[in-house]
């Protein structure tokens, strides 16, 4: 038996039928840019996360850079991100012409260590950009203290927290700003690229909503240097339908979540770490291993199908090489070390059975 990563055919089957309905009632609508469907999605993943309104755009990247400019970020400004992420989080910083300054993570949860970040903010700081990686909420406390001592702008790269929550709070309800991929492998995920940035600041949702649509709120009058990033009627459709059911896939996530911890306990893996008060959406479940490339190897030889979130620190990639960016030691070693495993909505006990076995045989 062969166990997938991730089984996004399954996660089709099981809505099909609302999923035709709703994609039909976009096609009988004749409205295919922005419109009532776009509107009712962004009202109910507003109310869904705890924030006053929410704006789709076409990304998580784009999510991310219209942010950014929302809050004024620009050239000659600095904005901290973690060492370890996806490079999202640091290209949209590179698009608003600004720096995005690394800050190492904690090597436990590899998630923005307050502390540190607290010792990188220089005179030309503005914000700050924690990432509720792997979907396990960032230390957001601590983080909005500092914030709000040094007079720094937040934005929270939320790509892959739907459904998480920091102190009984949903991720999104906390901050002004808050950025979402809905990629079709996040855990509320579209049948392509889509994203959307939540707020609770009318003035920010203007701007957002100005900069996604050419600069413009009137058709054909443009206040700004604006974008073509609007999330499309059909991905908001199908985004809807997928929301009813994202509580309850998150439950099957975070059951099968629950049974590794348990099961590879004593395994000599490093296991994921949950920090008090904290309910992650278990996007990622990602162990670490010293050996992580025999290990993955010998999974793949037995049917269990893994990857690397993720191989190559932002720092070492090509795209970044001509700026002197110094070593990050801990971003360089979760690179040789993490290691995800299957998760999933549609992960069957069975197969989680045959990953654990599987680990205890190579491992």
């Amino acid at each position: 038996m062969n166990v997938p990563f991730l089984d996004l055919h399954a996660a089709t089957r099981e809505l099909r039928p609302e999923m035709d309905e709703a994609i039909g009632r976009v096609l009988d609508s004749g409205r295919f840019v922005l419109g009532a469907e776009v509107e009712a999605f962004e009202s109910e993943f507003a109310a869904y996360v705890g924030a006053a309104h929410a704006v789709g755009v076409g990304s998580g990247l784009d999510a991310l850079h219209l942010g950014l400019r929302a809050l004024g970020i620009g050239p000659g400004d600095e904005v901290i991100v973690p060492s370890h992420t996806f490079i999202a989080t640091w290209l949209a910083v590179t698009h608003c012409g600004a720096c995005p300054v690394p800050v190492e993570v904690d090597l436990r949860t590899a998630l923005l260590d307050p502390q540190r970040v607290e010792d990188a903010i220089g005179p030309r700081t503005r914000a700050m950009l924690p990432v509720h990686l792997y979907g396990h909420p960032a230390a957001l406390e601590a983080l909005y203290d500092i914030a709000d001592r040094r007079g720094l702008a937040v934005l929270e790269d939320a790509a892959q927290a739907h459904g998480a929550r920091y102190r009984g709070r949903r991720i999104g309800g906390h901050g002004r700003l808050a950025a979402w991929s809905f990629y079709p492998g996040k855990n509320l995920g579209a049948l392509g690229d889509a994203g959307a940035i939540t707020t609770d600041d009318p003035e920010l949702l203007r701007r957002l909503q100005r900069l996604r649509n050419y600069g413009s709120a009137e058709k054909y009058v443009h206040e700004t240097i604006g974008f073509n990033s609007r999330l499309d009627p059909l991905q908001a459709a199908v985004l809807r339908v997928r929301l009813r059911h994202l509580d309850a896939w998150n439950q099957r996530r975070s059951a099968i979540a629950a049974y590794y911890l348990e099961a590879l306990s004593g395994t000599g893996l490093t296991l994921p770490v949950c920090m008090p008060d904290c309910e992650p959406a278990w996007h990622l479940f990602v162990v670490r291993s010293a050996q992580r490339d025999r290990l993955a190897d010998g999974l793949r030889a037995r049917g269990v199908e893994t990857l690397i979130h993720y191989p190559i620190a932002p720092h070492q990639q090509t795209a970044y090489a001509d700026r002197s960016i110094p070593s990050q030691p801990i971003a360089e070693r979760l690179a040789r070390e993490v290691l995800s495993l299957p998760l999933g909505p549609h992960l069957d006990r069975t197969q989680a059975e045959q990953v654990i076995a599987s680990i205890r045989e190579v491992h």
